[in-house]
């Protein structure tokens, strides 16, 4: 990271193991809500999660895994923040679980960790053991300050919601977001 210049591209990883023998797979996904400036902390401009990218390119899901069976990250998303279009202003990221039931939670599923990096840098990491009870959590948040240099605020939080209900809430506003999950 160049003095003052902020962050330019960020790799955010996924890993888990795969479920046992004769069980559902475990199905993980990294999600990324993009906002622009007149409306940080409402709809997103858009979301970007399981087989698609955003508009412009600057968000890409490279890898995809239904089941954990991988060596290394199962699921990685670069995040192109120096060529965002500049009405972008907030990016921020999440992991959710797949499955209709929503039974399964963070801490039902052994392995997982989550890292967020720049180049050959770690800029954080997790295990997400601190939001167990969890199906879904939001890792990090991007923010573009007034002479364009993007930050990282890492930090997770868990929710008791599925894929639909957690890209609406993943974006509220950090101090008004209400984890309902332990």
């Amino acid at each position: 990271m160049g003095m003052n210049k902020g962050l330019t591209r960020v790799e955010v990883g996924l890993r888990w193991d795969p479920s046992p023998a004769g069980t559902p797979a475990h199905d993980l996904d990294i999600v990324a809500a993009v906002y622009g400036a007149d409306d940080p902390y409402g709809d997103p401009a858009y979301l970007v999660h399981f087989g698609n990218r955003s508009p412009d390119g600057t968000v890409t899901l490279s890898r995809d895994s239904r089941t954990g069976q991988g060596f290394g990250f199962d699921e990685v998303m670069v995040i192109e923040l120096d060529r965002m279009d500049p009405r972008l202003r907030r990016v921020v990221v999440g992991v959710v679980i797949q499955g209709d039931d929503g039974a399964k939670t963070f801490g039902a599923i052994g392995g997982t960790a989550v890292r967020i990096r720049e180049g050959h840098t770690d800029l954080a990491t997790d295990d997400l053991a601190g939001v167990a009870g969890a199906t879904a959590a939001t890792v990090a948040e991007f923010t573009r300050d007034g002479t364009d240099a993007w930050s990282l605020r890492a930090q997770v939080r868990g929710f008791g919601t599925g894929p639909r209900e957690f890209t609406a809430v993943m974006g509220a506003a950090w101090s008004d977001r209400a984890a309902d999950a332990p």
